[in-house]
């Protein structure tokens, strides 16, 4: 019963609360004829044109208030547009935003108004209900009351009748105007896809930004760490070795191995921090990273960097990346001379390009690492293209939006 009672309250509500939003519509339209009553033919097209125009401009709002009610009042949420979309107008250029269009005119001017009438009669069911139902209650409190006493007992039986009808047909408009709006008032199929693309690309950007923050989580403990402690330690090899010339020569030998093998160990940690995310690149931006890529590359390489800002940080790493794995492939690979990367960023985009003289002919297919490289632009939304006829010269270059 306590059910009951609840939903058919909340149904009451529900229609009650749309009434304000239904009858916006009929409103405007009827506005202009209280005020002037046209007689030309252009006059009553810019009297029924106006209203028209009025309400698709009012629509996103009174949409805004739909989806507030069906949330609030039902649990229900209807699917908002997604943004970026420029201002309604412009929407209104496009195939999805026609057909949004009329269908926000269809509710607002049919069957919003035809729930409206729909919700009246609930309410009159229910008024009449109670009036009818309570007849021998005003016999009794106000004597000598009727005289009528079948009469009496069909008007309370209508009475009960109505407010049984009332509860049932308000619980049937509910779920009219809620299947109403969810057709007529939410986005079609393609701007479903549109904002599932945009939830899933805002995604994908905070799990590539987790993975950079982590990164460098990682360098920082690695550099003040592990890599604190080989340093130390070579340090105490070497002092060692210098410090104690009377030890016998099998210790001096296993004291010369082990300070080897912790400059080796120690090399191959910096390499696999500056794979993980270079302190530079962070510290001094990427003109001075890939300047450190350039010198430690085993031939001429010439770096020309165009930015007039930084470029976020996972942008920075991708580019960073596909540099030095681009000139790791022109140094095995290649057979070139002399490499060249040019880096700009203008209009949102950061364009890396590398270009070697070797022999040409490069192929993902054939290993090079090529599929890498895409994999690597693909991961923030960009491009890549490799123009390598055979005889060169090779040019590698990406695409990489880096936004506002």
């Amino acid at each position: 019963m306590r059910a009951w009672l609840g939903r058919t309250a909340r149904d009451l509500k529900f229609l009650i609360a749309g009434q304000p939003l239904q009858l916006v519509g009929p409103g405007l339209l009827a506005l202009p004829w209280l005020v002037w009553v046209p007689v030309s033919v252009p006059a009553i097209a810019a009297v029924v044109l106006a209203p028209v125009l009025v309400l698709l401009a009012m629509a996103p709002a009174l949409t805004a208030a739909q989806r507030l009610r069906t949330r609030s009042l039902l649990g229900t949420e209807l699917p908002g547009p997604s943004a970026g979309q420029g201002s309604r107008w412009r929407q209104l250029r496009t195939a999805e935003g026609l057909r949004s269009a009329w269908q926000q005119l269809g509710y607002y001017l049919v069957v919003g108004p035809a729930l409206a009438c729909g919700a009246w009669l609930v309410l009159a069911l229910w008024a009449g209900g109670l009036a009818l139902s309570l007849v021998y209650v005003y016999v009794w409190a106000f004597p000598p009351g009727s005289l009528r006493p079948v009469a009496d007992a069909y008007l309370t039986g209508i009475g009960l009748l109505m407010l049984a009808a009332a509860p049932w047909l308000g619980g049937l408009l509910t779920r009219l105007d809620a299947w109403a709006c969810l057709a007529l008032l939410s986005p079609g199929p393609a701007a479903e896809l549109a904002q599932r693309v945009e939830r899933l690309t805002h995604s994908r950007a905070d799990v590539l930004a987790a993975a950079d923050t982590e990164r460098r989580r990682i360098e920082r403990d690695l550099h003040d760490g592990a890599q604190q402690r080989l340093v130390s330690l070579a340090m105490s090899l070497g002092m060692a070795r210098h410090t104690l010339p009377d030890l016998p020569e099998e210790a001096r030998q296993v004291i010369d191995d082990a300070h080897l093998e912790a400059k080796e160990a120690l090399a191959e940690l910096r390499n696999m921090v500056r794979g993980l995310h270079p302190a530079v690149l962070e510290d001094r931006g990427l003109d001075a990273a890939l300047s450190g890529i350039a010198a430690r590359a085993p031939l001429p390489v010439r770096v020309r960097v165009d930015m007039t800002r930084r470029a976020v940080p996972a942008v920075e790493a991708v580019a960073y990346f596909i540099v030095s794995e681009a000139l790791t492939n022109v140094a095995r690979h290649a057979g070139a001379s002399a490499a060249e990367v040019d880096v700009r960023l203008a209009a949102g985009t950061l364009t890396v390009r590398v270009t070697d003289d070797g022999q040409g002919g490069a192929d993902a297919a054939r290993g090079t690492g090529l599929a890498s490289l895409a994999r690597r632009a693909a991961s923030v939304d960009g491009t890549m293209r490799v123009t390598s006829p055979a005889g060169g010269p090779t040019t590698i270059s990406a695409e990489l939006p880096c936004g506002s």
